[in-house]
Formats: C-alpha cells, structure tokens, sequence
C-alpha cells in the first residue's frame, strides 16, 4: 500500500424515514463542515467567489448576460433557447488528469423553477465530457456537489453551466464555484495502489490452471482470468475474518486495488438460484461488522449486497423491507468506520428494473450517503450507456430530492453485446470493457466472474448459481 494521502471521509446524517418502495417526503440534509483536508484541496477554479466584482474569466454567449450582483453572479437568461447548450456560461483552460477524482460545487438559485446542466468537458470539439450533471433550481437557494473521476487528460478543460432550452426567460445566480482535487493521481483507494488486482485464485483461473491441457485453457486465461474482477464473499465462507484480510492483504503486497462484493443479506436473492445468506438480522450485522474490519485500513472497493436495494419488492411486508434496508445501511456505517480506506458502493439494481426515482428514495434508506456512492448492472449486461444515462437519472433525483449525489460504478463483466432481455445466462452475450477508472462513470468494472453461472438455466440448465463453466467463458468471449 502507498502512503495514503488525505482521504476525505463523508459526513453522516442520522436518518430516521425508512421508505421503501413507496414516495417520501423529501429530507433537507444537514450541510456538513468543511474539514482540514477538504481546505487543503487544490482549487482550480479562478474567481468563484466574485469578491473582485467581476466575473472574468468566467464567459457568456450571445444568450446569456452576466455580471456579479451583491456579491454573486448574476446570469440573465433570454427567451425561446431550443437547446441547454444555447444558453451557456462557464470557464476554460483547466487541466484535468485521468483517473484523478474532482469535485464541482457551487451555490445556486433561480427566478423561476428550471432544470439546468453542469458539465466538466473539453473546450475543443468533439467536446468530449466526463460529468455532465441535471439540476433542479428555484427560489431556494441550494448547495450542490458533484464528485467524478476524469476519463482524460487536457489542458484544455471547461466548466460549463448550461441553461438553455426552454421558452421564457429566468435570472440564474451562482456562487461559491469551486472544482477541488488532491494532489496526486486520482485519490482515496485509487491513489494508494498502481491499478486494479488480478486475483490469481478467481475461479477462471483455479480451472485454467487445472485444465492446462483443454483447448479452451489458454483462451479463457488470456480473455478472462488475467483480468481485474472481483472477489465476492458471503455464507460459504467458513471463516469470513480470515477469507477477507488474506484477499486484501495479497492485493496490497502487490500494490494493487482489490474489489470486493459483500453478499450475505438474509433472504439473498429472493430464495432463487442464489439463494441463502445470513441467517438472521443480528448474524447479519456481526457479519459484515467481521468483514469491514478485515479489510481494516488497507486500500479496497466494495459493492455491498447485489439485488439487495432492488429487490424489496419480492419481501412480504413493510416491516421486512425496513429490516433490510436498515441492515445495509448498517454495512455502510461499519464500512464507513471500520475501513476509511475503502470506496463503498451499494448496490443500485441496473437500467430496467426499478424507477430512477424509486431507487434514488431507496438508496437514500439505505445509506448512500454514507459512502462513496452506488453500483450498477452486478451481473446483467446492459450496455454502460444505458446505464449511464440510469445512474444520472438517480443521482438527479437524489439531488432533487435530498440535495446529494454520489459517484456510480458499472459492471461491465458482460455487456459487450447488451442485454436481450434474459438474466440468467442468456446466450450471445460478451465480455465488456476491462475494469478501469472512467469511461462513463466513476468506474467500470468486473463485478461478475465471466463464466460463473448465474443459476441452472439458459445456456446451463445444469451449472448451479457461482460455479465455473468452460463453456459459459468461452461463449462470452466469442459473443455466441
């Protein structure tokens, strides 16, 4: 492990509404301090402020006026835009690192109830963008934060606040820009390690290596085994303290990120092929209490409790569904406490399955804002567009909603070829892009074994949920 630098840790609002499947009531969250580390960040932005009473650098186009009133900056807005693009204001000339993580926050308000758009791109075309961030304003003066990680490098990087796209004309006010980084490449686990672990014990490589004399060896170990993925671990491990330290303990000797998946939630997957889990509440809690402390202050990446937010529907009652959700927002507190060097994700179902809306009022019961943010598509195969446009589609709603958003990592293990519709081992599907830092999201992702089954169906009506098969990797590989 690399001598951590300052890791920013996220503030905890008690939270006291549980809603689970239904609306809620919309929650002012309490705006947290800003900490030591948060002031010694590295400000890019020149004049956020506007305490000289201009505001150059900032620029305007031809659809907007701007000027710095009671010490804020004024944007006039004009009428009949077609386009959020046509009524801009922003600022260039930042640089940008790929795979370091920034944050842009600004205060802001309007005349009239808008959605407005912020981005992070580059000024030159195709002006490529790696945050492009929805947001509700009014009369309501309100604090917004986006976190992202870059998926370039350029000198030639802008913040852009686009208003544009609607028929009358409204009076924005901002202020209080800011787009921070650390120092260094990327930050928290990200910059403590020199990219992602390849376990050599996942199961593609275990059978690559004990099948060294089957064609499909060499293939499956060049395509799959020798790629980044995670490690998951639930009630099948005997001794969940010791599994855990030896996984991360082995990554962080090699100088590498680890990623592990936490999957033993009572009543895990329904009752279905991957059935089990804890078997109660409380041996929940001494559970996943056992595994944040085993990771303890090493470097990692967890996803916390795949299908566990999204499949409330399938419990029988409120009261079970408070229990659940009560039970990962308990993980992301111990994960929070007990491993601050750790980048925690709960899982946040994929593309077609719950509304945005719905998710983001789950997430929030669940504990979101405890941690570094949430997962998408843990073993489907939606394109990582679409699940893209989803995870903004959440984190829109959780910023209308709860003033917050979080960062989101995709799981692109299989969706090469997209989804057809069929979840469990669905033919003609292929291998996605490597794990990597950006590309659409925060991360991308191998959170599903390529090969491992997702239960006795599809293409392997006789391959139980979690173990390998040759033929399942070699059809992703090939997209068959």
């Amino acid at each position: 492990m690399r001598t951590p630098r300052a890791v920013r840790r996220l503030s905890f609002v008690p939270l006291f509404a549980l809603a689970a499947c239904g609306p809620s009531e919309p929650v002012t969250p309490e705006t947290p301090a800003l900490t030591a580390q948060e002031a010694a960040l590295t400000e890019l932005i020149i004049n956020g402020t506007f305490s000289s009473g201009t505001v150059a650098p900032w620029w305007n186009n031809a659809s907007t006026q701007s000027y710095v009133e009671s010490g804020r900056w004024r944007v006039d807005v004009a009428a009949n835009t077609a386009n959020p693009w046509d009524a801009i204001v922003g600022q260039s000339g930042l640089t940008l690192t790929a795979g370091q993580t920034y944050t842009l926050a600004f205060t802001a308000t309007a005349s009239a109830s808008i959605t407005a758009r912020a981005t992070v791109q580059q000024e030159v075309a195709p002006y490529t963008s790696t945050l492009t961030q929805s947001f509700t304003l009014d009369g309501t003066s309100r604090r917004f934060s986006f976190p992202f990680t870059s998926s370039f490098s350029s000198g030639q990087g802008q913040v852009t606040f686009q208003l544009g796209g609607r028929a009358n004309a409204v009076t924005v006010r901002l202020d209080d820009i800011s787009l921070t980084t650390e120092s260094g490449t990327g930050s928290g686990p990200v910059a403590m390690t020199s990219g992602f672990y390849v376990d050599p014990n996942s199961n593609p490589a275990v059978w690559a290596r004990n099948n060294s004399g089957d064609g499909r060896a060499s293939r499956i170990n060049a395509s799959i085994a020798s790629k980044p993925m995670a490690r998951w671990f639930g009630n099948w491990n005997t001794n969940i303290s010791q599994d855990v330290s030896n996984f991360v303990a082995a990554a962080d000797a090699a100088d590498k990120l680890p990623v592990l998946v936490a999957y033993n939630i009572p009543g895990r997957d329904c009752g279905s092929h991957s059935g089990g889990g804890a078997g109660s509440a409380d041996a929940y809690r001494a559970w996943i209490a056992t595994f944040a402390a085993a990771i303890g202050n090493r470097p990692a990446v967890v996803i916390v409790e795949p299908d566990g937010v999204a499949q409330l529907d399938c419990l029988p009652n409120d009261t079970e569904r408070a229990t659940r959700l009560s039970l990962i927002r308990y993980a992301s507190e111990q994960l929070r406490d007990r491993a601050p060097n750790t980048w925690t994700y709960l899982d946040g179902g994929n593309a077609s399955w719950i509304p945005a809306d719905t998710m983001a009022q789950r997430l929030e019961s669940a504990g979101v804002r405890n941690v570094r943010g949430f997962s998408l598509n843990v073993s489907n195969f939606h394109p990582t567009a679409q699940s893209t446009t989803y995870g903004n589609a959440v984190n829109a709603a959780l910023n209308s909603r709860y003033g917050y958003t979080r960062q989101y990592v995709i799981d692109t293990s299989r969706n090469g070829n997209g989804s057809n519709g069929e979840w469990c081992n669905p033919a003609g599907r292929k291998l996605g892009a490597p794990s990597q830092t950006g590309g659409g999201a925060e991360m991308l992702l191998w959170v599903k074994t390529p090969g491992d089954s997702d239960g006795q169906c599809g293409i392997a009506p006789g391959t139980p949920a979690g173990q390998f098969s040759p033929d399942l990797a070699t059809r992703l590989i090939d997209g068959i």
